[in-house]
């Protein structure tokens, strides 16, 4: 007979699924992942890549908190490049092309062959719960299609994009999870009935098209980078870059493009009133751009490969929920798409998710125990956002279950911080996309020191090796000795010398100078130095890369660890759980509204609530610190 009882249930096994259920099977709890269909484990159902700005930096923290989402990416990556090359190393973010089929594939096999894990094909239409006084719930369980009741003492929901979903076309719509999937219905109902604040949002994806029909000719050629740094530390670099990467193109819309989604606005389910869901700013649709972008007289598309053993082409930057015949007439307008042949239509898609800040920072609900959110469900957009979501939610719960203290990622500490703290502190009126301008630390959270930044959490819960800890204690003191070396080490003013700076633009030298100082200069780096360091240690391409930007940017990164510090130390001031901020003299009514409705646990986290102003922060700190004297206020 089976038993239906677990630690742990998480509800959908897309991209915040996998890492929620494999986070808490890890740390040693009996877990179960239910989905609708085994089959779409891990599917991309937008486009067919793993990282981007911003969402580059995501999937190198969840790889140093002991993710799966980098390992996955580098074994099925088509092609590899980093963005913004030509600015900063805080803004350079990887993106790869990822054969999606693959990917699925290689996800259900990790999550069947996971301990303590049990993989599950079934909907999950109700939360079992019990009253746990004060106006709260505990959760215990959840409730089948089939009826059958699952006792659990932890939820983690991460329903994507299924629940209540409805696709769009035109003026056609109809009930409908993405890629054809059946949409899950009743869950809906139920979290309104637990009180559960849901909201209505919209996403999108263009059309697919068979590669046969594309003239390739006519397309600009898109190629790989020359040298492929992997996501995750645990992957094989030699091996990666044995890689033949498979071409990117790229076609651009044109007048035509235009004059077409112009003249069918009014058959567009976006104004027709047909689309109720609020879509993503960052992503808008073809027809969006279009008249919010009128000046413009032509959008860039990506023409990208979804696997290397399939004929479907993505076409990046066509999102549409025109109808069919539009549609083609749109695509047919492009140049080298005279003949394209549609495999799978553009859609929008409506779907229900949860208002984020009902969560505390664990991604624990706050008024029912024992309930995480992740992913789409929380608001959120891409499937970076959501992995790195769904870890920290599978982390929380199990922890909280072991007895342990919660995982809290401050905002300097990662993007995976700053996307937290965003969405339960200040909400989101749309989907949400993390970008580097979000964080005010973005110094300190570049790609190259996410494990600096987060390994040693990942290493405190459990999910980091002890061969990795080594491997990153090695390399930490490599790069301590390196840039103490450069500091030390002076270089005589000779011909040599002064010949590579007049060949890099270079102001020449007539005394002795520190190999730190000449790295400093914005014309050399590391590698043009080599040839007047002949005493330099061999060293693999990450620690070097991070000795240059340590020198490089070490007044900026200091003035930014000063700012964090600071920002440390008021977090550090704690609110009592009783203060009565409606009675506080001198806080806007506002800021009184949003304190007694999120109840923040420190200073830190009352300074990151959206309406809660410098001014009222003062006001705070003047009151705790009359409350630590035994003083009344006045």
């Amino acid at each position: 007979m089976m038993d239906y009882t677990t630690r742990v249930a998480v509800v959908g096994a897309g991209h915040a699924g996998i890492e929620a259920a494999l986070a808490a099977a890890r740390m040693g709890l009996d877990t179960v992942l239910f989905t609708m269909n085994l089959d779409a484990v891990g599917n991309m159902p937008c486009n067919p890549s793993i990282g981007g700005t911003g969402k580059g930096h995501l999937v190198f923290e969840i790889d140093a908190l002991g993710g799966e989402m980098g390992r996955a990416a580098d074994r099925v990556t088509l092609q590899s490049r980093t963005l913004n090359t030509g600015k900063g190393p805080a803004v350079r973010s990887k993106r790869i092309q990822a054969d999606r089929l693959r990917y699925r594939r290689l996800m259900k096999q990790t999550l069947e062959r996971t301990e303590r894990l049990r993989l599950m094909q079934a909907e999950i239409v109700a939360l079992l719960t019990e009253p746990a006084g004060e106006g709260e719930r505990i959760v215990t369980g959840v409730r089948t299609s089939l009826g059958t009741e699952w006792r659990a003492e932890a939820v983690i929901l991460a329903t994507g994009t299924y629940l209540d979903s409805r696709v769009i076309v035109g003026e056609h719509a109809c009930s409908s999870g993405p890629d054809g999937m059946l949409p899950a219905k009743g869950l809906s109902d139920c979290l309104r009935e637990l009180g559960i604040p849901l909201m209505r949002f919209k996403t999108g994806t263009p059309a697919r098209i068979h590669a046969r029909s594309i003239d390739f000719s006519c397309l600009e050629v898109q190629e790989g980078e020359e040298y492929i740094t992997p996501y995750s530390r645990d992957t094989d670099e030699a091996q990666l870059n044995t890689l033949r990467q498979l071409p990117c193109h790229i076609v651009y819309t044109n007048a035509k493009t235009h004059r077409i989604i112009r003249e069918n606005l009014s058959r567009s389910p976006l104004y027709s009133g047909i689309i109720r869901g609020t879509g993503p700013r960052y992503c808008p649709s073809i027809e969006d751009k279009v008249v919010r972008f009128a000046e413009k007289e032509r959008h860039q598309l990506f023409v990208e490969p979804m696997g290397s053993d399939t004929d479907e082409i993505y076409l990046q930057g066509f999102s549409s929920s025109l109808p069919e015949d539009v549609q083609l007439a749109m695509l047919h307008s492009l140049k080298g798409f005279e003949r394209a042949e549609v495999m799978r239509l553009a859609y929008a898609i409506e779907y229900d998710c949860c208002d984020p800040t009902a969560l505390r920072p664990t991604l624990e609900f706050r008024r029912i125990r024992g309930l995480y959110g992740a992913g789409q469900f929380n608001g959120t957009s891409g499937y970076e956002e959501a992995a790195a979501q769904g870890l920290v939610a599978g982390i929380n719960a199990a922890l909280k279950l072991q007895g342990r203290e919660p995982l809290r990622l401050p905002r300097d500490s990662s993007y995976i911080g700053t996307l937290i703290d965003d969405l339960v502190t200040k909400g989101t009126k749309e989907p949400y996309r993390i970008m580097t301008s979000r964080s005010e630390y973005r110094l300190l959270l570049r790609q190259d020191n996410a494990e600096e930044r987060l390994l040693p959490y990942g290493r405190a819960v459990g999910l980091i090796s002890d061969e990795r800890w080594q491997d990153y204690l090695t390399r930490k003191e490599q790069t301590e000795r390196e840039i103490l070396r450069l500091e030390k080490t002076t270089l005589p003013p000779g011909e040599a010398l002064n010949r590579l700076l007049a060949e890099r633009g270079s102001t020449p030298v007539t005394c002795g100078v520190k190999l730190a100082e000449l790295l400093r200069r914005p014309q050399l780096d590391y590698e043009s130095l080599a040839p007047l360091d002949p005493d330099r240690p061999p060293l693999c391409r990450s620690v070097r890369s991070e000795v240059e930007v340590r020198i490089k940017y070490e007044g900026y990164i200091k003035r930014q660890k000063q700012e964090a510090a600071r920002m440390a130390k008021l977090s550090q001031k704690r609110l009592p759980p009783d203060l009565d901020y409606a009675s506080i003299t001198g806080l806007r009514l506002e800021a009184r509204q949003k304190l007694s409705e999120f109840r923040p646990a420190d200073i830190g986290e009352a300074a990151s609530i959206s309406g809660v102003s410098p001014a009222d922060i003062s006001v705070l700190l003047i009151r705790l610190k009359m409350r630590e004297g035994g003083e009344s206020e006045p």
